[in-house]
């Protein structure tokens, strides 16, 4: 069953780390199954705290995601965007 990770960035703290983390996040992404549903596009708030953006990110199976996340590439790029931004992220499975 699909998974999708969900990432809403809530605030932007340094844009110099963001942008590494950007950097090694791309190449990150080689050899695991995702496909990118939104980046960053048009949005609205319509319950809960305003977002600057959001990223959904789909995968055949939560274990594909887990394995994408915890991926020793993502985990070096993430590091970054910890200093970078303060985020939101979760992992929820399809229908």
């Amino acid at each position: 069953m699909a998974a999708y990770i969900v990432f809403t960035r809530e605030k932007m703290r340094n844009r110099e780390d963001y942008e590494r983390y950007r950097e090694k996040a791309r190449p990150a992404a080689a050899g695991h199954p995702l496909k990118p549903l939104a980046l960053y596009g048009r949005h609205e708030v319509l319950e809960g705290p305003a977002i600057e953006g959001a990223v959904i990110l789909e995968f055949p199976t939560i274990e594909a995601a887990k394995a994408y996340y915890h991926s020793p590439a993502y985990q070096e790029a993430v590091r970054h965007r910890f200093l970078g931004a303060d985020y939101r992220v979760f992992i929820v499975e399809g229908v």
